[in-house]
């Protein structure tokens, strides 16, 4: 058990102890995030729909837990992580949320939540490990996009009807 002395200089130096420690740990960084809107898509998207997905990588690098909130958004069919710059479209390399079927209704709060695992990698970043992925997202070279789909034929009809994607945020 710490003395009451002992408490207080952990509480003095701690801080100081963990901001020397972020500092040089700086490049290493296990938090991502991506603000998905219309105008992120490629062509951009004419819609009042938004939504922010969290990335955090474990401490072992094994895993990449997320959370995906999305608002405004009709008929969502699917969430996915994509490799590609900024305002190029790229392959799915993990899925985040989906397949639902067309016509679901508006969408509000959280989409999807779950754990990426070298296991669950498609595409292009199938059978690497999870540091491949890890990688592109810390190079500027992954997104997320929520598509959707009113299930009424032609597409691209307008916001829920979005196929190859409604919105989109590259991960920083």
């Amino acid at each position: 058990m710490l003395s009451r002395f002992d408490r207080r200089y952990w509480l003095l130096v701690g801080p100081l102890v963990l901001c020397m420690g972020s500092a040089a740990d700086a490049g290493d960084n296990r938090n991502f995030i991506a603000h998905l809107s219309g105008d992120g898509e490629v062509p951009p998207r004419d819609t009042r729909a938004h939504g922010v997905a969290k990335f955090q990588l474990s401490y072992d690098g094994s895993s990449l837990s997320y959370h995906l909130n999305v608002a405004n958004i009709h008929n969502v069919v699917a969430a996915h992580i994509h490799v590609g710059a900024p305002n190029v479209n790229g392959p799915v390399v993990a899925f985040l949320a989906g397949e639902f079927p067309p016509g679901g209704g508006r969408t509000n709060g959280v989409l999807a939540r779950g754990t990426i695992t070298a296991a669950s990698l498609r595409g292009p970043l199938a059978g690497q490990p999870l540091s491949a992925l890890i990688e592109q997202m810390r190079a500027g070279n992954t997104y997320v996009n929520v598509h959707t789909n009113d299930g009424v034929a032609p597409p691209d009809t307008g916001p829920g009807d979005f196929p190859g994607g409604e919105i989109r945020g590259q991960v920083e």
